[in-house]
């Protein structure tokens, strides 16, 4: 890859072996100034959608030596890292983010023009790139969403924080993305699709202990254990300012970074928590778990769609938005 010097220049090496006869061979030669080829962006773009080099010449139909010497060097060219070699393919850099987000949607355009009237050869089908909270993705998108593997659409999901989420998708590295978070800005474009409704929940056991709560007084609480998704509590701080209108200062007493995890952990009786209601009504039902209070004004999230403003439409990415779209018709 190109590496950078302290003066700043490129030093020869790509995402393959550094100076073979091979790469040398089928690089093309590009002046540092000059307009950038649009085959290399296009091989470039095939990498970064796909991760990997073996994929990427599967797709377009190039040998794997041939991808490599391209990529390396249209980051000649750049002089700039694109992609980084790990054990199984690539992970690309905030350089690369950023030249996918410029140029996947004129490239996607252009290519759906050439293909009219082209050779009849279908194209290998390209997956949708869904993102997402794990437990939203998990109980609320999965189920509805897996059916269509049935149908060709072939689905890669990655998990993470919203605003972590929602730049990936800026950049172009997902199509879609469940949001807890509404979208800024005029690049991305959200749909409201579910509200998020927390409830204060523990086992009927800690509830008998507890006693009567109300609005009014969390004291009763004070000596319960918390469990929580983060350290600083994040969706508890909020329930009790929403709710109690008072700030919580405790500690928790079980941190689990997946609110599956903080279920479990509460009807295994680790104590109080907060959850959104989808993701434990099937215990409120059976009676594993109660809720303490039922305030007037519960707190509420909305969970949003986002894609790219202006991305090309392709099919697949349409049906997965359809379906949760009409999905969420019924959360």
């Amino acid at each position: 890859m190109v590496h950078q010097k302290a003066d700043g220049r490129g030093t020869g090496g790509g995402v393959g072996e550094p100076g073979t006869r091979q790469a040398r061979a089928t690089a093309p030669a590009a002046p540092a100034d000059g307009p950038l080829d649009l085959g290399l962006l296009r091989t470039f773009l095939a990498v970064y959608r796909a991760r990997s080099l073996t994929t990427a010449a599967r797709m377009l139909r190039i040998s794997q030596p041939t991808v490599t010497a391209q990529v390396r060097a249209l980051e000649q060219q750049l002089d700039r890292q694109l992609f980084e070699r790990l054990p199984r393919g690539v992970a690309a850099t905030t350089v690369a983010d950023e030249l996918a987000g410029r140029i996947a949607g004129p490239l996607d355009a252009l290519a759906e023009v050439a293909d009219r009237g082209g050779t009849g050869l279908e194209a290998p089908a390209e997956p949708v790139h869904l993102a997402g909270p794990a437990e939203m993705v998990s109980v609320r998108a999965l189920p509805v969403l897996a059916p269509l593997a049935a149908q060709g659409v072939l689905l890669r999901i990655t998990t993470g924080l919203a605003e972590d989420l929602l730049e990936g998708l800026q950049g172009g590295r997902f199509d879609l993305v469940l949001s807890a978070v509404r979208p800024r800005g005029r690049s991305l474009t959200g749909v409201p699709l579910m509200d998020e409704e927390f409830v204060l929940v523990t086992t009927p056991g800690w509830a008998a202990g507890i006693g009567q709560l109300t609005c009014d007084d969390p004291g009763p609480l004070s000596d319960v254990p918390l469990v929580a998704y983060a350290e600083d509590l994040p969706i508890l701080r909020r329930y009790w300012r929403h709710v109690f209108r008072t700030r919580l200062t405790a500690r928790p007493a079980i941190v689990v970074p997946d609110l599956r995890g903080v279920l479990a952990a509460v009807v295994a009786g680790g104590g109080v928590t907060v959850l959104p209601r989808y993701l434990c009504e099937a215990e409120l039902a059976s009676g594993a778990l109660v809720e303490l209070l039922a305030p007037e004004d519960p707190p509420i999230n909305t969970g949003f769609l986002v894609g790219r403003a202006g991305a090309h439409a392709r099919a697949p990415v349409t049906a997965v938005r359809e379906r949760l779209l009409a999905a969420a018709r019924g959360w």
